[in-house]
């Protein structure tokens, strides 16, 4: 008899708490049970449980194999749970959010296309900037847009680098003192992103190392086509990532300002609830992002 069914049948006269309820359950008389259990013991050299005519009570050894056998039984059963599923159709609901900004310069044409490719798949997609609750507000899938992300119980998959920038209109600069280092940039009127971390201070890496500047903000809004927008219409200075710079430098509507100053790239995320085994859809949308997602953002580069 092989190891895993000796240890289903050892878990289940622990769960069951005696042999015969055991038995009955799994459909084998007692008496073969109590072999099994005799040969399961044997195999290990150990003695799991200690039975007296009228109870039966795991030994410190037993325990500890309990615990194991749970363990790794479970993991058996999401394993063969999960290989069944990959041969399956993807399909379902899908349940996702990502930021507004993001989703709505780069993300969407993206999700047209990945629903093309699976059509017996729904999605559910929340346009979010704010960091929501994956697990508590029931998302398979949440896009994350951060320098590094903070310890959690969720898994992180990196999906690709944007680069972030200061920008101003070229009517904004025409009408204030030349900017040439930034602790010039007390003198301007800076529009700061609320949601960046941390809020309101942009930490630059410049030639002779990092500088930090905090001052403060004319206007400290929390969307990023907002923000966009404040800028080119001559507000001030800001800091924006590429994929929403990009069109605005091309068409002169922005410039960079401080070019040899440069943020740290902002990593994009797909973070997902920690399983062992993904379920299909959301494997093929996070595996779907990861082949098409750099190549739209070096677009935008």
């Amino acid at each position: 008899m092989d190891a895993f069914t000796l240890m289903r049948s050892f878990r289940r006269i622990v769960e069951l708490g005696g042999l015969a309820k055991a038995a009955e359950d799994l459909g084998v008389s007692p008496a073969g049970l109590s072999k099994q259990l005799r040969t399961l013991e044997a195999h290990l050299g150990a003695v799991l449980i200690q039975r007296t005519t009228r109870r039966m009570s795991l030994t410190e050894t037993g325990q500890a194999y309990f615990r194991e056998c749970v363990r790794l039984l479970d993991e058996l059963d999401a394993l063969e749970a999960s290989v069944r599923q990959q041969s399956q159709q993807v399909g379902g609901r899908l349940r996702v959010n990502a930021p507004v900004s993001f989703a709505l310069s780069t993300l969407s044409p993206l999700v047209a296309e990945f629903l093309l490719r699976y059509p017996e798949l729904t999605l559910d997609l929340t346009l979010e900037d704010r960091l929501l609750d994956a697990v508590g507000e029931g998302f398979d899938v949440s896009i994350r847009l951060r320098a590094q992300l903070q310890d959690s119980s969720l898994i992180a998959r990196q999906l690709g680098s944007v680069r972030q920038m200061l920008c101003a209109a070229p009517s904004y600069l025409a009408q204030h003192p030349p900017l040439m280092s930034p602790d010039e940039l007390q003198r301007h009127s800076l529009l700061h992103y609320s949601l960046a971390e941390p809020p309101g201070l942009w930490p630059l890496q410049g030639p002779q190392g990092p500088v930090s500047v905090q001052w403060p903000a004319r206007a400290t809004v929390g969307n990023s086509l907002v923000l966009r927008d404040l800028l080119v219409a001559g507000l001030g200075i800001g800091a924006l990532p590429s994929f929403l710079t990009a069109p605005a430098l091309a068409s002169g509507a922005l410039v960079e300002v401080l070019p040899e100053y440069r943020f740290a790239p902002r990593q994009v995320f797909a973070v997902y609830p920690t399983s062992r085994h993904l379920q299909p859809k959301v494997r093929a949308f996070v595996d779907f992002l990861a082949e098409r997602l750099p190549a739209a953002l070096a677009a935008h580069s």
